[in-house]
């Protein structure tokens, strides 16, 4: 019998530790984020700007979760990177939600950047290849994020 309490107990544990959000960086709520498609109509003309924000991860870096990218409203995705490179997420998030707070900017992505991004994905010689333009996109810095369960 003490077996069987024990093992019902183990399984709650390991069930309640599983279920739970996970957090990375600065510890952050949930409270006052707004979905990422309405990040670009809140900058308005602005090009940075002190945001909160909730998506759906695309992508995440396969080497070591060091960027992912969180689709916007157009069915694009927007980059976002880590403060200070202080803290990287799981890389099996695609498709998980996530809350970030931090900074959103308009910025210019040069093309040694975009492919060191691309082989970071894992992508192609021939893909990487591809990449001959530099790439204007809102981006995220975050300060602190929340990988929902």
């Amino acid at each position: 019998m003490k077996l069987i309490i024990t093992a019902a107990l183990l399984l709650g544990l390991t069930y309640g530790a599983t279920a739970q959000d996970s957090f990375h960086g600065k510890k952050i709520t949930e409270q006052g984020a707004v979905p990422v498609s309405q990040l670009v109509a809140k900058m308005g003309t602005k090009t940075e700007m002190p945001a909160k924000v909730e998506g759906t991860v695309e992508s995440v870096c396969k080497v070591k979760g060091c960027w992912m990218q969180v689709r916007t409203a157009d069915n694009q995705t927007m980059r976002v990177s880590f403060k200070d490179y202080g803290f990287f997420v799981p890389k099996d998030i695609e498709g998980k939600k996530v809350v970030m707070e931090g900074l959103a900017k308009q910025t210019t992505t040069p093309v040694s950047e975009l492919r060191h991004y691309a082989e970071d994905a894992g992508k192609s010689k021939a893909e990487i290849a591809k990449i001959t333009e530099p790439e204007k996109a809102l981006t995220f810095v975050a300060d602190g994020v929340i990988v929902k369960k």
